[in-house]
């Protein structure tokens, strides 16, 4: 069966309502039933409950306590390199921007306006520059962490279809990351702007990041964004290389942009391959 084929039944489902159901499950706080459920998640995924700061399933008041589990001190290290790897997950690419192209998948492209919510200026920025984009798992850790230092000017929510982002989703739907729902930060760095976004996917009910918490609810339809340095407390948010900056209430992608410039990725990422938060992503220097 081909790509497009497979996915077909994802544009006929109630992807929303599907979506909402999780998302009321996933925060429940159900007691013994709750307990069952993450058991079963632990044993039907090979989810590593030893590298957890709390290895004991029954204490997590609900699943998204469980979901959003922070691990052991120690557990990740982080490598002496220019940009870290910022999730636990699988490569889905890496790779140069052509023009204001990002490479999806084999006949799949899509641009980085469309990712970003269709600001051009911001876009523009990016031309002919660098992106990952990096799938987590339902197995995985799923609190993101900053690749380098950086001070946060812009976050935009986008609103969107939530397709799956699987694998087989990537090379079926064409444009994926620039449909579904997404958050876009844009943060400053001594070496200029990068892009983390957010791309939420069926099921995932929400997505939070340090400074704002949950970002996506209520779900509205049109483009919301806020400007920084100001936060609650008036203070500019700066983050180091390594700080949580955000997190998924059940998983989905990361795509990340930076300008033009000398960044080579590290030679071993190849799509498909499995990473690790705080392993060595790219050098922001010629070879």
């Amino acid at each position: 069966m081909s790509d497009r084929l497979a996915v077909l039944p994802q544009y006929l489902m109630p992807k929303q309502l599907l979506t909402a159901l999780a998302g009321r499950v996933a925060s429940a706080q159900g007691g013994a039933l709750t307990t069952h459920l993450i058991d079963w998640f632990v044993k039907r995924y090979g989810v590593n409950m030893s590298e957890a700061a709390n290895p004991d399933t029954a204490s997590y008041p609900s699943f998204n306590e469980f979901f959003t589990r922070a691990l052991k001190r120690g557990a990740r290290p982080l490598a002496r390199a220019d940009l870290i790897c910022p999730v636990d997950g699988a490569i889905s690419q890496v790779g140069a921007i052509e023009r204001d192209q990002i490479f999806q998948a084999k006949g799949h492209h899509y641009t980085t306006t469309a990712l970003v919510g269709g600001d051009a200026a911001l876009a523009t920025q990016f031309d002919n520059g660098h992106f990952a984009t990096l799938y987590l798992s339902p197995k995985d850790y799923h609190r993101i962490h900053m690749p380098c230092d950086g001070k946060l000017t812009r976050m935009i929510h986008v609103p969107g279809p939530l397709f799956s982002v699987n694998p087989t989703t990537a090379r079926g739907v064409p444009g994926l990351f620039a449909r579904n729902e997404r958050v876009v930060c844009v943060f400053e760095t001594k070496r200029g702007p990068f892009v983390l976004v957010l791309v939420g996917a069926t099921i995932v009910g929400s997505m939070a990041t340090v400074w704002h918490g949950v970002v996506n609810t209520p779900r509205v339809k049109q483009v919301r964004e806020w400007r920084y340095p100001e936060s609650s407390q008036g203070k500019p948010v700066h983050l180091k290389q390594g700080d949580e900056m955000g997190r998924f209430l059940l998983g989905s992608t990361v795509v990340m942009l930076f300008p033009q410039g000398p960044l080579q990725f590290n030679p071993s990422w190849q799509p498909a391959g499995a990473i690790r938060m705080g392993e060595a992503m790219a050098a922001l220097k010629a070879a």
